[in-house]
């Protein structure tokens, strides 16, 4: 980490915990933080659901909402990046304070409730400014709209022709009732619209990948119903997995706020999830592992466990974000020091 970042990053601690970020962004987009790309070796190099990677580390949805700084983002090592969530309609969110950091636990909580300023605004900000690399956008739902699946379908249409992917979310446990869409029938009806209208918008010859991202607060079951659905839907591949509402062993002071929790305390769970969902799928399903990944060993517990790549937010508030190249330059060492000469060579050795 740079001086300049070091420095930036201490006095960003000393203001409320959103704030900081919304600060951080636009330093990130001045391009304080430097960098100039993606980490990048034949070591690292990946492919998941049909989209070459340079390396396998990227950014998770959440810590660039509205696409305020993509290329910035990418030039400081990160292999892709995910913005949104993104809704069809601009929404504030729930009431602040909403995100609080848990130094002691190096977590985070929040409670955002798909903040963000709308799909429009978010495709104007992205079709700005040239982006050099792999990015993707989280598909979320308004709070007050009946049917969500007309949100997911909304937003994948506007963003179709500009994006190298899209997530379909359905776990955040911030928006009343979207976790309800994670059981069998209506994860099924949800993916089926959401794919049809992906192959209606890709009549032309583009086929979009299409992720879903799931909670870590799932039993076995429901990993086997989901994995299952997946795989005969043809979906291309998991984000496991979003933040918990679990608060066990936590030490930080507000450790009791509602939301949910991510960083540290989430790795043991998230790696755990990606091995089941790896064992119950064969391995014929691709997945991105996330939570609590701050160092190159973090990454490729995850790879081991079932992941093509994965995704880091939390351990950038505490380390910045051009900590994603620290990692990603861990990573090859750590591969090449137990004789991988590429990232799919490792992939599910644990699981």
């Amino acid at each position: 980490m740079s001086l300049i970042e070091k420095t930036g990053l201490r006095l960003l601690h000393l203001l409320e915990p959103e704030a900081a970020h919304d600060i951080g962004l636009k330093l990130l987009r001045a391009g304080l933080a430097g960098g100039r790309g993606p980490v990048q070796s034949n070591r690292l190099k990946t492919n998941v659901a049909g989209i070459d990677l340079p390396n396998p580390i990227g950014i998770a949805a959440g810590f660039d909402k509205n696409a305020q700084a993509v290329p910035e983002t990418l030039r400081t090592g990160a292999g892709f990046t995910e913005i949104g969530a993104v809704t069809p309609r601009p929404q504030f969110g729930n009431p602040k304070p909403r995100l609080f950091r848990l130094s002691s636990d190096r977590a985070v909580i929040n409670r955002f409730g798909f903040n963000n300023c709308g799909m429009e605004a978010a495709y104007a900000s992205l079709t700005a400014r040239p982006v050099a690399g792999i990015v993707g956008v989280n598909l979320g739902a308004n709070k007050d709209t009946e049917d969500k699946s007309n949100d997911y379908m909304a937003v994948l249409s506007r963003f179709q022709d500009i994006v190298d992917f899209a997530t379909v979310n359905v776990s955040s446990p911030n928006t009343e009732r979207l976790r309800d869409l994670q059981g069998r029938a209506a994860i099924d009806m949800l993916l089926g619209r959401v794919l049809e209208r992906r192959d209606e918008l890709g009549s032309g010859g583009k086929r979009l990948p299409i992720f879903l991202k799931i909670a870590p607060d799932l039993s076995l079951d429901n990993l086997s119903d989901i994995a299952d659905v997946c795989l005969k839907r043809g979906i291309d591949a998991v984000v496991a997995t979003n933040t918990t509402l679990d608060r066990r062993g936590l030490r930080s002071a507000g450790w009791q706020e509602k939301g949910g929790l991510s960083g540290r305390p989430l790795f043991q769970r998230s790696t755990e999830v990606l091995k089941q969902l790896y064992r119950v799928s064969d391995g014929r399903l691709p997945l991105i592992g996330v939570g609590g990944i701050s160092s190159g060993e973090d990454a490729y517990a995850k790879i081991r466990a079932g992941a093509s790549a994965v995704q880091m937010y939390s351990a950038l508030v505490y380390e910045g974000v051009s900590h994603t190249g620290r990692v990603a330059k861990d990573l090859r060492n750590i591969l090449a020091r137990d004789g991988y000469a590429s990232v799919a060579g490792a992939i599910g050795v644990d699981a």
